[in-house]
């Protein structure tokens, strides 16, 4: 496979109503088919997604954060020394030093988490998570050279 210049990783819930806006995102890229950028969907982080991580340029990993930041926020991660993996679920900084580990390299990476209000159970969006969902869209895509 071709390596990507930048790989976007959604992840979330689904069913939890805002917590899915990762997922939202990651979907909305994905459908604008900009070259060069290789989109995973994901219920969570696992140890899996080292090897696609070690593929690529650039990564953002998008997440939903239940917190009291109201704007969007993208953050450098470096990769986690001493990082722990559990057996099924993990964090980008440890996911970053796994891809290092195994592949002997990992990508510069963000970590775009959006504000959000309401994880009952629902497969639809509060107003607040679909306004981050945009700006975060438009973030990757200046990413991405502005495609």
């Amino acid at each position: 496979m071709k390596p990507s210049n930048l790989l976007v990783i959604g992840y979330g819930n689904t069913l939890r109503g805002d917590d899915a806006v990762g997922v939202r995102v990651a979907e909305a890229i994905e459908a604008l088919t900009i070259p060069g950028v290789r989109v995973i969907v994901a219920h969570q982080l696992t140890p899996e997604l080292a090897q696609p991580l070690s593929e690529t340029k650039q990564a953002v990993f998008v997440d939903a954060a239940l917190t009291a930041e109201t704007e969007v926020s993208l953050k450098p991660i470096e990769p986690a020394a001493g990082a722990q993996i559990m057996a099924h679920t993990a964090n980008p900084g440890a996911l970053l030093a796994l891809a290092r580990e195994l592949f002997g390299r990992c990508p510069a990476a963000w970590w775009l988490t959006i504000p959000i209000e309401d994880v009952g159970f629902s497969e639809s969006l509060s107003p607040k998570a679909s306004k981050g969902l945009k700006e975060a869209v438009e973030r990757i895509r200046s990413l991405a050279g502005g495609f």
